[in-house]
């Protein structure tokens, strides 16, 4: 049988480096998939999948050194960078661990039976029990915390679901090393390696949505490749959940006040947000508001300076850097728009980052002007100029869903008084899933109280991928009514032998 080869090949010359695997068969994914499903039973105990959770995340730390260099040859993201990322994947898979064992994620709930209630409540007692074999599609931009042992892989093996990753074509190498790394955690736990395996290869991405053993889905890229993934977890014989994170513009409005407070500050941290991995993080602020006239003018300038000495960079891979230089180049030919740095190609592997200007009038004719209202990877941004707060949020209205949306106010405006400022946190807050003041979005914290998606098609779904309620997707509740206490999942019997958090009403049993 003929098969396709992958090739690990290096961003910085477009040069293969060594053929790491082969494209998976319909076979070896269906394999795959059985396997896990297989496996499904050994991650039940929760001691378990925490010592397991823990035990990877020391594997990955021990090989640090080798896969920074695997995924810096891979992506050109930089040692700094990819260090401070394999610390937030480690961080993240014991955050969860820790998560298992407190085992509030099970949200137990417990009724206990009422007859003099109208009408008489009997005995109820729920919980949330794993949905089975997840399919997670790594992403090109995190190679690691959004990728093999990402959040997603992270999260549904501590809610008790084995993992198949879709391994992304733009670091094979880093994915083949991480994924031999959490099979080694799983034996040293004593469980299958299976529970967690890789696939490579576009169909066999397709075959892994379509398996009739997968039960949902996390997946972190494009709009078009999420929506196309999404169509086809909706159009199964039996539909399974999509939690697809996909693309954002992640709006920032920047007031009257604040601009004349403190455009310097504002143009500085927007250049460095922007930039930040070569303007490839899912938040990178890509349309921001300011106001005109003289104060805004400052904050231009200052983003001009701030932008002046930005080295030009690598972008993941040749197909995103053609995209961003057309994409740049399409955007800037619209009549009405200026470039005063120029973003577009820097020699032939590299590019150089820029932004655009453009009155807000101009911006709401739509037509052609539809583009600038979406995502550009890259390190790019759209400056609107508003005459006022009614065009700022004119312009905000015609946006989609996002995953960030950041205001930037004056020391009076953060007061609370009511007034535009507030007015302004109710726009945004029904576009975006996070919203931050006077900050800039670039740079998720990985924290229970974390939210990372929002309306579509910042996401398909209502659930973050980042923190600790992203084990949530990977689960379904289930009601207990009047079964004996002998026949009760541990979890929920009277005694509560775990030990577990639990929310009881009723009168006390006995």
């Amino acid at each position: 049988m003929t098969t396709t080869p992958v090739w690990s090949v290096d961003p910085r010359t477009g040069k293969q480096r060594e053929q790491v695997a082969a494209e998976a068969t319909h076979r070896e994914v269906d394999l795959a998939v059985r396997a896990a499903h297989a496996a499904r039973t050994a991650l039940a105990p929760a001691a378990v999948r925490a010592a397991f959770l823990r035990t990877a995340a020391d594997l990955l730390d021990g090989a640090a050194a080798r896969i920074v260099e695997s995924a810096d040859a891979e992506t050109a993201l930089g040692p700094g960078r990819l260090t401070g990322e394999l610390a937030r994947t480690t961080g993240q898979l014991r955050a969860f661990a820790g998560a298992v064992e407190e085992g509030a994620y099970l949200d137990i709930r417990i009724d206990r039976a009422d007859p003099s209630l109208s009408p008489p409540r009997p005995e109820l007692r729920r919980y949330k029990v794993p949905l089975g074999v997840v399919a997670v599609y790594a992403a090109s931009n995190f190679p690691l915390a959004f990728s093999v042992p990402g959040g997603d892989t992270a999260s549904a093996l501590a809610a008790g679901c084995p993992v198949v990753v879709k391994a992304h074509p733009d670091h094979p190498a880093t994915s083949e090393l991480c994924a031999a790394l959490l099979r080694r955690a799983a034996e040293e736990s004593g469980l299958p390696a299976d529970v967690v395996s890789v696939v490579h290869g576009f169909d066999a991405g397709l075959e892994l949505i379509r398996h009739p053993l997968v039960t949902a889905a996390g997946f972190t890229g494009s709009i078009r490749g999420g929506r196309a993934l999404f169509d086809a977890a909706a159009a199964r014989p039996v539909p399974i959940p999509f939690h697809g994170e996909l693309g954002s513009l992640n709006p920032v409005v920047v007031t009257p006040a604040a601009a004349a407070e403190r455009a310097e500050e504002i143009g500085s941290g927007l250049a460095g947000s922007v930039t930040l991995g070569v303007g490839q993080f899912c938040v990178k602020p890509g349309l921001v508001l300011v106001p005109a006239g003289p104060d805004g003018d400052g904050l231009v300038t200052a983003l001009v300076k701030g932008l002046a000495d930005v080295e030009p960079g690598v972008l993941l891979d040749h197909r995103m850097r053609d995209a961003y230089v057309a994409g740049t180049r399409e955007r800037a030919a619209l009549p009405g728009v200026s470039t005063p740095v120029a973003p577009g190609a820097q020699g032939e592997h590299s590019v150089g980052a820029g932004f655009l200007t453009v009155e807000a009038a101009r911006l709401l004719e739509g037509g052609p002007y539809e583009v600038l209202l979406e995502e550009c990877f890259g390190p790019v941004t759209v400056v609107v100029r508003y005459a006022d707060q009614g065009e700022a949020a004119a312009v905000l209205g015609r946006l989609g869903g996002n995953l960030s949306a950041t205001l930037q106010l004056s020391a009076a405006e953060t007061e609370g008084a009511p007034g535009p400022a507030a007015e302004l946190i109710g726009l945004v807050t029904a576009l975006a899933g996070r919203i931050v003041v006077n900050g800039w979005p670039t740079g998720v914290a990985v924290a229970p109280a974390q939210h990372h998606g929002g309306p579509y098609p910042a996401a398909t779904s209502h659930s973050t991928s980042v923190g600790g309620t992203a084990i949530e997707r990977w689960l379904r509740p289930v009601a207990y009514q009047s079964v004996p206490d002998a026949l009760l999942p541990p979890e929920l019997r009277e005694a509560n032998p775990l030990g577990l958090p639990r929310r009881v009403t009723g009168p006390a049993s006995g």
